[in-house]
């Protein structure tokens, strides 16, 4: 809808809810209920299974699909509370949202330390929380789920390191692209923001063309400064300028192999024109020498700019460009492809577990706060923030504590106006408080911001008296 600003774990859950829609069991007692919720659910692809009693329940328990239950607290003739007791003992990994007629915040953290997800009040009039309840339960259940499996792979060695790491339809579609170029050696413009991996992508279109046994030859051109670059690439005679001893130059160092121009918007303009004349001649003029010398190399160059609008600024020629661009290739950031992002942490924490000693995993809380944000240092910056984490973490699982991005959450957290009484009670309450006012009103992500699981927070709301104001999944704070 215009107007409306996408929050970052709603980014999220749309990034992740490509996956196929799960099955639900539904158990409830009252048949008119269970339509009820048929309806509301099967619309979103669910595949949506029924039970008016425990017993009826049990068959669908077994089955490895299940992915989340909707249960009744009000049971004709059990206990909705021992029944979930049950569920969280034989299927940990399966998600529960309990229902109840009389809901509360009290019952809430009742069934939240016996593991439940959340929970719906009857008689469900509010069909979108039950819809985005569900939704939300299943992308949990499938993200515990792959931490768990990657787990195992880190525990049991077999982590494989490509050097393309990621799973999601854009990343699939690059290896395509990547793939369709081994017979290929037309010149690669590479485009994406900072971080993204631009470099990575260069050396898998070289290791998979036919010049994979030459060399690779990277090139920083925001690095060179103006008065060498043109011996940086193209080489030098010796005698050419004061000191100089001779120098083949990156150019000749790529023949047979790739020359990989990285950040090729800032190259000079006065030497924009030779660089031109290199590539559509196929030969360099070293510094100093009476001929050109042919070479035999693959250009890929890559940029976080956009040279269309440079050369529409004359910062760039466009024949230089058009000289590049014969195969364009866009990475895309990391919060367009979220999906990934578990696999990437797991296989920098298999990177870096070595200098930082052995290794279980990380917390699904952490975990899920890590696919929630935005990375705008793209995936280097997650790297870094692993090798951070890493390197403090005082135990063998990473925490949501340990990850210093939790710790600050980049969020400027408003001073108190108000003098808070000398009491850790009231001191609690207020971080409680403040928790909420930046997570507006959002739970599961005020509980993260206080490094708590869900449950103890719905404890402390109601040691405090902090009520539930919009029916569950959404708390105010105000007195």
């Amino acid at each position: 809808m215009p107007g409306t600003t996408a929050t970052p774990s709603t980014r999220a859950r749309d990034s992740l809810s490509n996956e196929a829609p799960g099955l639900i069991l539904l158990v409830d007692d009252e048949p008119l209920m269970l339509r009820a919720l048929v309806r509301t659910l099967e619309p979103d692809g669910h595949r949506v299974v029924t039970a008016e009693t425990t017993e009826a329940a049990e068959v669908f328990l077994r089955d490895p699909d299940l992915d989340v239950i909707v249960l009744d607290l009000v049971i004709r003739g059990a206990s909705g509370r021992e029944f979930l007791d049950r569920i969280k003992r034989e299927r940990p990994e399966v998600e529960v949202v309990v229902a109840t007629g009389h809901a509360s915040v009290t019952s809430a953290v009742e069934c939240m330390r016996q593991g439940a997800f959340d929970y719906l009040a009857k008689p469900f009039d509010d069909v979108p929380r039950v819809r985005s309840t569900v939704r939300r339960a299943l992308e949990r259940r499938r993200l515990v789920r792959r931490n768990r499996e990657l787990e195992q792979q880190l525990r049991g060695g077999r982590a494989s390191r490509p050097d393309l790491v990621g799973e999601s339809p854009a990343m699939r579609g690059l290896v395509r692209v990547i793939e369709s170029l081994r017979e290929n050696q037309s010149n690669v413009l590479i485009q994406g923001e900072s971080g993204t991996g631009k470099e990575l992508v260069a050396r898998a279109i070289h290791a998979t063309s036919g010049r994979s046994e030459g060399p690779f030859v990277p090139v920083d051109c925001g690095a060179l400064p103006e008065t060498i670059i043109e011996s940086e690439l193209f080489g030098h005679e010796r005698g050419a300028f004061t000191g100089a001893l001779g120098a083949p130059g990156l150019f000749r160092r790529a023949e047979n192999g790739t020359l990989f121009l990285d950040e090729i918007g800032e190259v000079p303009a006065h030497m924009q024109a030779k660089l031109l004349r290199a590539l559509q001649q196929k030969e360099v003029r070293p510094v100093g020498a009476a001929e050109a010398l042919p070479v035999d190399i693959r250009v890929v160059s890559a940029t976080h700019r956009n040279l269309v609008e440079m050369a529409e600024r004359d910062a760039f020629r466009m024949d230089l460009f058009y000289r590049l661009n014969v195969v364009r290739i866009e990475i895309p950031a990391l919060r367009q492809r979220r999906e990934d992002i578990p696999l990437l942490v797991h296989h920098f924490l298999n990177k870096h577990r070595r200098e930082h000693g052995p290794l279980e995993g990380i917390s699904d809380d952490a975990l899920a706060f890590l696919v929630e944000r935005d990375w705008p240092g793209n995936v280097r910056e997650l790297e870094n923030v692993i090798e951070s984490a890493l390197a403090l973490a005082p135990g063998r699982r990473l925490r949501l504590a340990d990850l210093p991005v939790a710790r600050g959450n980049g969020a400027r957290v408003p001073a108190p106006t108000a003098r808070v009484p000398l009491s850790l009670k009231a001191y609690e309450r207020c971080a409680l408080e403040r928790a909420l006012a930046e997570a507006r009103g959002d739970v599961n992500l005020a509980a993260r911001l206080l490094g708590i699981g869900r449950s103890t927070f719905y404890r402390k709301l109601s040691a405090h008296g902090l009520r539930d104001a919009e029916g569950g999944g959404r708390i105010s704070a105000i007195r």
